[in-house]
Order: C-alpha cells, then structure tokens, then sequence
C-alpha cells in the first residue's frame, strides 16, 4: 500500500487580511478532499508565513489556528521580502512535511492542481512545477515585459521555468538540498532548476486576485527581475567588456582620423561631433560602473553573511 505522505502547504504573506480568511476556507475543502482521497496524510498542514505585516494578518492567522489545528503560522520579526518569507517557511516545513508546495496567499493559483501535483510527484517526480497556460488576464504591458524576462533569462544562459512564478511542489529530498544554498540574493525560481532531480509541469489557469492588491508593483518587478539578472548571470558584465572594446576600436579610428585631418590641412568645425561623442561615452561609462557596483554590492551582501530571516514566533512549537 502507498505511504500516505505529509503535506505542508506554505504560504507567504504580507498585509494580506482582505483574503487570508478565505484562503484558509478553500484550503480546508482542498486538504480535507485530499486525505479522502488516500494522496496525503492526516498529519498534513497549511503554514501561514508572516512577512512582517503592517495589517492584522498576525492576528488572523493566530486565530485560524486556534480555529482549527489544520493550520499553523510563522512570524518573521521584520519584513525581509517574498523570496525570503518563502524560503523561511520552505525550511521549517520541511522538519515534519514529506512534501511542500508554495503558492501565494491571493488564490490566483488554482488550488485544484494540486491533485495533479501529487499524482506526478507519486509518479516519481521530486518537483514539480505549476505554470500558467497563458498570461490572457495580464495587462499588454505585463504580458510583454514578461515575456521579454523570461527569453532574456535563457539568452544568459540561466535554466528557468517560463511562466512560472513560486507554485510548486518539492519533496524533503529536494528542500534539503536547497538549504545547502546558502546565498543571500535570493531568486528561488532560477534555483530549483539547478537543484537537478526528476521534475514534471502542470498547467493551469491563473485566476484574479480575490481581494487586496498586488504586493508586486513595477517597481518591486523591475528591481525582481534584475536581481534575478545579476544573481545568475555574469553575461552582462560581459556586454559591458565588449561595449568597451568596441568603444576603444571607434576611439583609435577616431584617433588616425583627427591625425590624419590634421596633416593634411584641413580644418574641420567638429565641435557638435565632439561634444556629443563626450556625452555618449561619459554615459556609457556611468551605465558600466552602475553595473559593475551593481555586482560589487552582490558580492558584500554576500561576504557579510547576515541571516536571511529571523523568526519570531512559530505556532507550532509549544
């Protein structure tokens, strides 16, 4: 007979008291609906992760579980960011759970591929992924900028899942080798995937945020996506190499021109040419320093090895 396997379900959440409550709802229907099934064990639970709310999301979550012993929640002691909230809760499940599966608080994932996840990850598969089928809700401006991330991530080089975001399950196996990466520039998505094992993809429909707004404005994505950039490619320190070589080239020809010009007797007005050719190399070599102190600051981060989050409360532990 099959082992039933314990189940933790680990959300993240930041200011999310518009939803949370019927998040809990639906998911009660999910895991009740699963352990009637035979594909999860009794012992399985949902974990609220706290990213250090400004709302009531504490108190919420604090009440859920008194409510029923099917939840339980970590509070982390400041708010340190999605990718870190998530991985906080990636870590303390997988003490009791045999498998985790991650999604966001806001039910845009769709709970009921779940069963699919399971039966894959029974199947054989250590991780599997959930991506969206297309991005038809999104706005052009999403859907393009999306698209350009994802296909810019591969021309660097770095595995990556297209369209999906942090709706996965995982196995023990595979959390505890991802505790052995120990990076302070978290961007799990381009993790997992280097990570290794058997994995599998299941497709579904990204549904509308139930209630609240995005905790991901342009601004949070644009400074996502980079940090994703430059945590796993090295490429465009590269470009900028090659950006100054061919610079150098253009400024020797430049360089023979003005000499030849100049022994030959000709007198040439230039200034515009000049002034604007300073204007672009003075921005290119801005542009470059940025990218490289860009990198620089990864690299102290990093060296200073400061905890990725503290805990400071876990409703499991009595």
């Amino acid at each position: 007979m099959q082992k039933k396997e314990i189940l933790y379900i680990v959300i993240p959440c930041y200011n999310e008291e518009e939803v949370i409550r019927e998040t809990s709802k639906r998911l009660i229907k999910k895991i009740n609906h699963l352990i009637d099934a035979n594909l999860i064990s009794l012992k399985s639970k949902v974990m609220f992760v706290d990213d250090g709310s400004q709302d009531n999301t504490w108190n919420l979550i604090t009440s859920i579980h008194k409510e029923n012993e099917l939840f339980t929640g970590i509070l982390l002691s400041r708010n340190r960011g999605h990718q870190n909230a998530l991985l906080a809760g990636l870590m303390v499940a997988k003490k009791d759970a045999d498998i985790v599966i991650s999604m966001d608080a806001d039910l845009q994932d769709d709970i009921n591929t779940i069963d699919e996840m399971l039966k894959d990850y029974y199947a054989g598969n250590e991780i599997v992924y959930g991506v969206r089928k297309n991005r038809n809700k999104d706005s052009f401006f999403k859907k393009t900028s999306a698209h350009f991330f994802y296909k810019f991530m591969k021309k660097l080089g770095v595995d990556i899942i297209y369209n999906h975001a942090d709706y996965r399950l995982t196995s023990k196996k595979v959390l505890d080798e991802l505790e052995n990466f120990n990076e302070v520039n978290l961007f799990l998505r381009g993790i997992f995937p280097l990570i290794g094992f058997k994995h599998s993809i299941v497709y579904y429909e990204r549904k509308k945020r139930y209630a609240g707004k995005s905790k991901y404005p342009f601004k949070k994505m644009l400074n996502f996506a980079f940090d994703g950039i430059t945590s796993f490619s090295i490429k465009p320190i590269r470009l900028v190499l090659n950006l100054g070589l061919i610079m150098l080239i253009i400024s020797l020809i430049m360089l023979i021109y003005s000499l030849v010009v100049k022994f030959t007797g000709h007198t040439v007005d230039g200034w515009a040419f000049i002034v604007c050719s300073i204007w672009i190399v003075a921005g290119i070599q801005t542009l470059a320093i940025g990218l490289i102190g860009e990198y620089i600051g990864k690299i102290y981060n990093e060296t200073k090895r400061r905890p990725r989050y503290i805990i400071e409360k876990n409703l499991s532990e009595k």
